[in-house]
């Protein structure tokens, strides 16, 4: 949930440049044996919310009784707190032996040798049937740092009995754009005011919007070669359509958007009702389904023209990786290839954590599936033939990125700052971030 990503980057930064001087790999550490007869103890740790925290406990559980010689305990976190607990951990050499890993920092852990190259431990971990592009999403300075758990598609939710209430049909997902989004979102506000329903939740405080918004214009906020970076240009017209959502009333103002996107998700608008479109990474949707009881579906991104491409993309939901001083990385490689490919675990998992990434894996668990956890594995299926190569990785230096750009369209909503001196600003945090 790229909005809730608010965490402190000093203390993210102090920690990893403590970890850059303490942390080179092999370089000793605590051991895991617990002196009970040559029993290993791994540690891992994990964010989520109670749900996710069961099903994971369920998945080790099953491990455990088939490695009788291995225990695992679960260390688990609300997003914004475990990365300063997990740097201070890395900093201080203590880090768990598998780390869940997100997008964002898997550079600055990979790039500083905290995480184990994982092609060390192909007798055990065996991903090879992954999609290679998938999979190439976990390598840092081309080395595999992190297993992709499974695939997210960034994409919109949408509660239909809402557009029904306000006498719209569905749209045509492979037809929309942005306008006809904000259209429609300003014509559910205005019908459903009574109700305290909004057309759409947020929009133009993300990093994901911004990343598919340059995407649309053939451009990348951190490009490889042969990308083109994103322009000025660009970044004025999203945030000019971040201020035009709310002057339609298609988003609320500035106040109430800055709670919505820090609320959790149970309490959000979208989860109870009261919005009728949400930007989200698609596997999502689950979560919002249980809280909302309704029958919630899901689209395509709106394209910046009608017929064009969304340039949709496969990301990497998240990451499994093994820390690069741990003393039991081939039990730990055991567990992360447990995790993914067993039928043990992957029947219990499911899609929490994104639809797999190998087929094989997906015809396991499809059987097992709700009908929601079927519209999410059908969703990203469908789409595998319009998808474009994901960016790369969120840079070494990059960890702040998405809270910046919270700040920065905090400040445009509030009209604090106009959308070219908003985007000038964030050019300079991506240019410095890039570095």
């Amino acid at each position: 949930m790229p909005l809730r990503r608010l965490i402190r980057p000093m203390t993210i930064t102090v920690c990893l440049l403590l970890l850059a001087v303490g942390c080179a790999p092999g370089s000793g550490g605590e051991g895991g044996e617990d002196g009970s007869g040559g029993q290993v103890a791994l540690r891992m740790s994990t964010w989520g919310n109670d749900s996710r925290l069961k099903l994971t406990e369920e998945a080790v559980t099953a491990f455990e009784q088939a490695n009788p010689g291995i225990t695992v305990q679960v260390e688990n976190s609300e997003f914004g707190s475990y990365w300063d607990k997990l740097a201070t951990q890395t900093a201080a050499n203590d880090a768990p032996d598998v780390i869940q890993m997100d997008e964002a920092y898997i550079a600055a852990y990979g790039g500083r040798g905290a995480l184990l190259d994982l092609s060390t431990q192909s007798s055990v971990l065996d991903i090879s049937a992954m999609d290679a592009k998938v999979l190439d999403t976990g390598k840092v300075n081309d080395t595999l740092v992190g297993a992709p758990v499974g695939v997210a598609n960034f994409s919109v939710g949408v509660n239909p009995e809402l557009l029904q209430k306000a006498g719209l049909k569905m749209p045509d997902d492979k037809k929309w754009t942005w306008d006809d989004l904000a259209t429609m979102a300003s014509t559910v506000t205005q019908k459903l005011a009574s109700e305290d329903v909004v057309g759409m939740d947020f929009f133009g405080l993300g990093a994901a919007e911004i990343g598919a918004w340059a995407r649309q214009h053939n451009q990348e906020v951190f490009p490889v070669e042969g990308q083109t970076a994103v322009t000025q240009e660009t970044l004025v017209s999203y945030f000019e359509f971040a201020k035009k959502m709310v002057e339609m009333k298609a988003t609320p103002a500035a106040g109430s958007q800055i709670e919505n996107t820090t609320a959790a998700l149970d309490s959000s608008p979208f989860a109870t009702n009261k919005a009728a479109f949400h930007l989200q990474f698609h596997t999502q949707i689950a979560a919002f389904v249980a809280a909302s009881k309704s029958d919630l579906q899901l689209l395509r991104l709106p394209a910046q023209k009608s017929g064009e491409s969304p340039r949709m993309v496969n990301k990497a939901s998240m990451y499994w990786s093994i820390a690069a001083r741990g003393e039991h990385t081939e039990e730990a490689a055991k567990l992360v290839d447990f995790l993914m490919t067993d039928p043990a675990a992957v029947k219990v998992l499911k899609v929490e954590r994104g639809v797999p990434a190998i087929a094989e894996v997906q015809s396991v668990i499809e059987p097992e599936l709700d009908a929601t956890g079927k519209m999410s594995l059908t969703f990203a299926q469908d789409l595998q033939d319009e998808v474009v190569p994901p960016p790369q990785v969120t840079p070494q230096n990059a960890s702040g990125y998405s809270a910046e750009v919270t700040r920065i369209g905090t400040d445009v909503l509030f009209n604090r700052k106009s959308p070219a001196d908003a985007a000038q600003e964030l050019l300079a945090v991506i240019k410095e971030s890039s570095g």
